[in-house]
């Protein structure tokens, strides 16, 4: 009985997925929240898949396309990783991942029931009505309903708040004010650092929190994966964002000046942008 166990045991899997994934990440000097902003995974799921835990993930593609995405963020086999998930899902759940039986016309339980036939034929009369609708608006366009507000009217309201947005941000900056960062959404991860990669702030920012840059601070940068969920103001004024989309961006500058630049200039991409 005891060499039968120790030969069970010897071909049990020494490091599964999880832990493979862990290792590489650890190896990398990452942490779970560079991970999760790089991948734009959760950071419980990421936490569940280093523990082996893919039964707690919505449902198993996620726990493959989770897997497939960490496994490129600390740059293993994607393939291998994915593979290595499935077998221990289909261990999990006690069978091999043989597929379903085919489709048998005389089985009862598949055949759909009348509630489902009298939904679908409901849908049919739905979107025969919308496309009735939608060609005779397009058809015979005068026969709509008016709309309920002027467009002349709407012109010139929009060229009046246009007018009052441009007035106050018309004023210059102050280039020497204090540089303030403010999150716009929840649990937006970003790090700051000087010049020689000493560490200011590493967190992930809770909606409406702010950090104000150090002033003594030598070439303070960013690290972030949301730099359009971040609101810069310099001095109290508002100053263009990094970047209008979310992408990683890294080793960017943050000193006033160089923030005042950008908004200038424009360059094409970002200055190191995955």
């Amino acid at each position: 009985m005891n060499e039968e166990t120790e030969t069970v045991d010897e071909q049990l899997p020494l490091e599964g997925a999880g832990d493979r994934l862990r290792r590489a990440r650890e190896e990398r000097k990452m942490s779970i929240e560079q991970i999760a902003a790089e991948t734009r995974i959760p950071q419980r799921h990421i936490e569940s898949i280093e523990r082996g835990d893919f039964g707690s993930l919505p449902s198993r593609t996620y726990a493959v396309g989770f897997s497939r995405s960490y496994a490129k963020a600390v740059e293993l086999d994607e393939d291998e990783i994915v593979d290595r998930v499935r077998e221990e899902l289909a261990m999990a759940s006690g069978h091999d991942m043989a597929p379903p039986s085919r489709y048998e016309p005389g089985d009862p339980s598949r055949v759909p029931s009348g509630k489902l036939a009298w939904f679908a034929a409901f849908a049919v009369i739905l979107l025969l009505a919308g496309a009735f609708s939608f060609y005779r608006s397009y058809f015979a366009p005068g026969l709509g309903p008016a709309p309920l507000t002027d467009p002349e009217a709407e012109q010139v309201a929009e060229e009046g708040a246009q007018r009052e947005r441009a007035g106050p941000s018309a004023r210059p900056v102050d280039p020497q004010g204090a540089v303030v960062f403010t999150a716009l959404e929840e649990g937006i991860w970003v790090k700051f650092y000087d010049a020689s990669g000493a560490q200011l702030m590493q967190k992930q920012m809770a909606l409406n929190e702010r950090y104000t840059v150090p002033a003594d601070a030598d070439g303070p940068q960013i690290w972030t994966g949301r730099p359009d969920a971040l609101r810069i103001t310099i001095g109290g004024r508002p100053v263009p964002k990094l970047a209008e989309d979310d992408m990683v961006m890294r080793d960017v500058p943050v000193t006033a000046e160089a923030l005042l630049a950008r908004g200038t200039e424009r360059p094409a991409t970002p200055p190191e942008a995955t």
